[in-house]
This record gives structure tokens, sequence and C-alpha cells, in this order.
């Protein structure tokens, strides 16, 4: 039996929402559409306020290093490759640094047949063209004896839950409402039982995570 754990952990709105509308390709250069970006800064402002995630993005010396922080610290040390879909990646090949924030592999599910495309830093995508097993296997094989990430997006998210491949998530939910947007938790099997393993508050954020039970 494999001992790499399968996990996802995700930012939401209080009313359960991962971005606001108007937050897709389509509007990516234009952040006046909806006022995606200020909703989208609301939903994100505790993150950009944490050491790690400055360092990590290189936008800035400084930030917090409290427990906040630390999540994060473990999210990444934990992380040895990442899963994500293809408008994810299609977004993040726009706005990523040259130096990816992953650090890891990362295989992307795509219908697209692409060659590896390596960046600086450690991260290289791997574009796998038959399903989410086959990229979850892939990632095995490279994981090491570390966790694997379902990076996102909610689709992706959705469709390893729905095949119960997920073993625990987290969920930082900001004090923000969206009213319209991308729900994680849409079109998924209603026998998925998950049960709450630990609560962390603090004065930006409320961080939950969750156990799948097998």
């Amino acid at each position: 039996m494999p001992t790499n754990k399968v996990f996802f952990d995700v930012m939401m709105s209080l009313d359960g929402l991962m971005a606001p509308e108007g937050m897709n390709l389509a509007h990516i250069n234009d952040p006046e559409y909806k006022q995606w970006m200020k909703k989208w800064m609301e939903l994100t402002h505790w993150i950009f306020l944490q050491k790690s995630f400055r360092e990590n993005l290189k936008i800035g010396t400084g930030g917090e290093t409290g427990r906040d922080n630390a999540l994060l610290e473990e999210t990444s040390q934990r992380t040895g490759v990442s899963i994500m879909g293809k408008n994810m990646f299609s977004g993040g090949e726009r706005s990523w640094p040259e130096e990816a924030p992953f650090h890891t592999p990362v295989f992307v599910l795509t219908k697209e047949v692409r060659k590896p495309w390596e960046r600086p830093g450690g991260t290289t995508f791997y574009f796998v063209n038959d399903g989410i097993e086959s990229a979850l296997h892939q990632a095995r094989e490279v994981a090491g004896n570390k966790d694997i990430r379902i990076a996102g997006g909610a689709n992706t998210i959705q469709q390893y839950l729905n095949a119960g491949l997920v073993d625990e998530f987290t969920i930082h939910y900001s004090p923000v409402l969206f009213g319209q947007g991308t729900p994680l938790f849409v079109n998924i099997n209603p026998d998925i039982k998950a049960k709450i393993r630990e609560v962390i508050p603090s004065k930006e954020v409320a961080h939950i995570i969750y156990e799948v039970e097998k």
C-alpha cells in the first residue's frame, strides 16, 4: 500500500467559493471585470502577510512568523509533487514568475501533448493525457516519502474526491462573501464522509483540517 497521503489545501470564502465571479482566463488581464481582483485580494490578504509566502514568491522581505506562517511552511515541506488541471496551469503560465512557486515536479491534466517544461528553482511540469489515476501513479513514482498535493482548480479536486483518492484536506476560510464564483463542493458524491481533525483560528483566517473517511 502506498504511504504517501493525497491532500488538497485551498482558500475559501464564507459562502464556499474558491474564486470570485469573473476570475477566469478570459478576464485575467482585466482586474476591473466584476471587480474580481479586489475580491480575490480580500480572500488572500492573510497569505501575503506571511514570511514563507513572501520569500517563496520573492515579493519582499519580512512578514509574519506565527501559526499562519507555520501552516504554510508545513504544507510546503510535506509536498513532494503536485497535480493540477489545465486551466490552473494556463492561468499560472501567464502570471507565475520565471521561478514557478512549486519547486517540485508538477503533473498537469490536459489533452495537450507537450514535452516537460523545466523552470528554474526545481519545478518541472509534466503533461498527462490519460486521466487522474495515471497522473497520481506518476506522482507517486517521484514523491519519495513526501505527500501529493492536488493543487487545483476546483474541477480537478472534485474529480479526485469523487474517485475516493483524497486522504485529507485543509480549507482556509477568510471572512469574505463573494455571492457568485467558483464553488468547490459541487457535483460531489454525497457518500463522501469527512471529519474535522483540527481547527486553528487566527485574526485573519480560520484553518480547518479534515480527514476523509475511507
